[in-house]
């Protein structure tokens, strides 16, 4: 997995993504030459987990000590482009014989350069975020009122904030209780993952968003009957740079919400002139904006002590009345309890 100085960033969440958790492919070792030497469990703060973390893609190879099938990039920058240096690695592996997996808006599918190499060296790429072709993008029909068990939209007050860790986290806590839980992924991450149902949301034109995320919903409630259904969010519903929040609210229309904050992040990531919401005002925006319930606050623990976790998690409780918790750092039973709270037939 490709990661060139963005392994444990914000512009490096794919990759932290697949660190922490994948079940679609067995991560062998993630590139980012500013880290090489180190584990990638490590470098996020967390237990080691035995992926190494190597200088270029020759330390990868060696590293696995044959060629992976698949190469991975790791990363979501801003602009959602591949920058030169980033276009010769991928054609570098393409050459090795490995499949690509893209996150990007931009579509190597599309590129002729790439196009050509991938068929020279019979290998696949994938463009994850590449939406269906428009006639086959399906419009809101009403049709979530069919959806009757819980659904639960974990939203956050900013982008790049943990909102898919959570879920995720949530997702098979629920599970291991013997609650039935199905996550629905809206990124580009979480499909790649090995969300079962999700889309894109970011790359389909907006008219649509609703649409899809609804039908999505719904072929995964008729497929798996679960008890709930988990809606991982994008971006904040107040972030003018992220519109995908409303989409999402209103495709899903969540029985609940968990909101998703980073007591210690100044500003918007990527976006330095903007404070970060307090979530009493995320919570109020959310709940104007949509028929629905914030059940609970998740904390974003980066640069944070764990005293200081326990400060905001009590702070916060305080002042917002609802259940707080750290999915990463806390027990997943106090997640477990947050969704039993609001949710007492489950």
């Amino acid at each position: 997995m490709y990661c060139e100085a963005n392994l444990g960033a914000v512009d490096g969440k794919t990759a932290n993504g697949l660190v922490r958790h994948s079940e679609l492919y067995e991560i062998l070792s993630v590139i980012d030459s500013e880290k090489a030497g180190l584990d990638a469990g490590v470098v996020l703060d967390e237990p080691p987990n035995g992926i190494p973390v190597c200088r270029d893609l020759a330390d990868a190879l060696a590293c696995a000590g044959t060629t992976p099938d698949w190469f991975i990039f790791g990363m979501a920058p801003a602009s959602g482009r591949l920058s030169a240096r980033d276009r010769a690695v991928l054609l570098e592996a393409i050459d090795l014989g490995m499949n690509i997996v893209n996150g990007l808006h931009e579509f190597l599918t599309d590129d002729p350069e790439f196009v050509a190499a991938s068929a020279a060296r019979n290998v696949k790429i994938l463009d994850v975020r590449k939406p269906p072709a428009r006639d086959n993008l399906r419009t809101f029909s009403g049709r979530i009122a069919e959806v009757t068990c819980a659904r639960i939209a974990v939203l956050g007050t900013d982008c790049s904030v943990g909102k898919r860790t959570t879920a995720t986290v949530l997702a098979r806590a629920l599970n291991d209780r013997g609650i039935k839980a199905v996550m629905i992924g809206t990124g580009q991450t979480g499909l790649i993952q090995g969300a079962r149902y999700g889309v894109a949301l970011d790359a389909v034109p907006s008219q649509f968003c609703a649409g899809e995320l609804e039908g999505t919903i719904i072929e995964a409630f008729e497929a798996e009957k679960p008890d709930v259904i988990i809606v991982e969010g994008q971006g904040a519903l107040s972030h003018p740079a992220y519109p995908t929040s409303a989409l999402i609210l209103r495709g899903c229309c969540p029985d609940g919400v968990v909101l998703q904050h980073a007591p210690a992040r100044a500003h918007r990531a990527d976006f330095e002139h903007m404070p970060m919401p307090e979530p009493a005002d995320e919570i109020r925006l959310i709940q104007t904006f949509a028929d629905t319930k914030v059940i609970g606050l998740t904390i974003n623990h980066e640069n944070m002590t764990d005293a200081d976790v326990s400060a905001a998690i009590a702070r916060y409780q305080d002042e917002l009345g609802i259940p707080v918790t750290d999915a990463l750092t806390r027990s997943p039973r106090i997640l477990v309890e947050m969704v039993l709270s609001a949710f007492p037939r489950l």
